[in-house]
């Protein structure tokens, strides 16, 4: 048996295929624990998980759009998040004493400790982002993430010279996805592409008993970005959905608020068990987050993509090569563009085909049993495996 420490921030999206890693883990017979927000982790994992408390403070909201959305994940989130946890993640490891410890990329305090301590650890990669690395082209932006992992770096008192790029352990990188979706299979030995970590979640309530078997069924989530922005996607969506009403029904998940008297073919929820759903819809508009984007092609559907900042774009303009959706954009698309988008998903089986090409490459790329043996064989072999990294990195 080995120990696993999870490092994660304070996010569901990240933190969801991390659970279906540890729950592998587990049913392999390792122990697991976390370091992370006790408030957002206990739910997510159940009563009975080891929780190694982070604590949690306000970082400034991800409301910007485009390039200034990547620069204030780092300056207002990632960077002041990996300050604000490596003393409690220094303790987590003091006290559980892991074999590995694995990171999220945007968990700079778990490969840090790592260093420190001198664990074995693994990156998971829970966005195209940094998978992708679109600024290796960029020299200047390129530098400026690097000198902000070099401050970090220093300021654990680790040697400059034994420096190395937090986002990308040389020994194990972990992503959520495949060479079907990101059109390559250009990675170092050392990168897992597993595709999503599915596994079952908390399901919230959901009125079932409105869904119309006689209609084709959309599903508009946007996450947290249009309550961010304070945009006005949602209404968009629901006016394009009200040419076609007799035909698609549309599910929004927002703020009652946000849709005070949504048309009889809207269902408007806070919150859908997105697993148990999927199944019945026909198409999903979202903002292209990989965790979304690839939980729905898990199960051969079709997407229309409407990417605002971050690794976002990057995603969406992957779904396009694919063939599996199509592409918006998100602030300035009108209603009947929106209703045209979808219409031709809904309409041409090509896209329904990709989705199922794409379901097929995630079931053959393992998921989380994948990602847990990649781990157990970590655990057992950490030189072997950093040699790998550092040949192929």
């Amino acid at each position: 048996m080995s120990r696993f420490l999870f490092v994660v921030p304070p996010l569901t999206g990240h933190v969801n295929p991390a659970l279906g890693i540890a729950r592998a883990l587990g049913e392999r017979g390792h122990d697991v624990a976390w370091a992370g927000s006790e408030r957002l982790l206990r739910p997510m994992l159940g009563p009975d998980a080891t929780v190694c408390q982070t604590g949690m403070r306000p970082f400034r909201g991800q409301g910007d759009l485009g390039a200034a959305a990547v620069k204030s994940l780092w300056e207002a989130f990632a960077v002041p998040l990996a300050r604000f946890t490596r003393p409690a993640v220094e303790k987590a490891v003091s006290q559980y004493r892991p074999d590995v410890i694995v990171a999220d990329q945007h968990a700079f305090a778990g490969p840090i400790v790592a260093h420190r301590n001198g664990l074995p650890w693994a990156s998971l990669a829970p966005s195209s982002l940094e998978l992708a690395r679109p600024y290796r082209a960029l020299p200047k932006v390129d530098a400026w993430m690097r000198a902000q992992l070099e401050a970090l770096w220093a300021e654990a008192g680790l040697p400059p010279g034994e420096f190395c790029d937090l986002r990308f352990s040389p020994y194990l990188v972990i992503a959520f996805t495949t060479p079907a979706l990101t059109g390559t299979a250009d990675f170092p030995g050392h990168f897992a592409l597993v595709g999503p970590a599915i596994t079952d979640r908390p399901a919230p309530v959901f009125p079932w008993e409105r869904l119309d078997p006689t209609r084709r069924h959309v599903l508009v989530t946007v996450g947290t970005v249009a309550i961010d922005i304070s945009d006005d996607f949602y209404a968009r969506a629901v006016e394009a959905l009200q040419p076609v009403a007799d035909r698609v029904q549309g599910i929004m998940v927002t703020l009652p608020a946000a849709l005070p008297d949504p048309p009889e073919n809207i269902i408007v929820t806070e919150r859908v068990p997105l697993l148990t759903l999927l199944p019945q819809l026909d198409v999903v508009v979202c903002h292209a987050g990989l965790s979304t984007v690839c939980e729905t092609l898990a199960y051969g559907v079709p997407l229309v993509v409407a990417p605002v900042g971050r690794d976002q774009p990057i995603t969406a303009a992957q779904v396009e090569a694919a063939g599996v959706g199509v592409r918006v954009k998100y602030g300035r698309v009108r209603p009947d563009q929106l209703r045209a988008a979808i219409m031709t998903v809904l309409g041409d089986p090509a896209y329904q085909a990709a989705a199922a090409r794409l379901r097929d490459s995630f079931t053959a790329a393992g998921g989380a049993p994948a990602a847990a043996q990649r781990l157990e064989q970590l655990a057992r072999h950490p030189m072997g495996a950093a040699d790998s990294g550092r040949e192929n990195g």
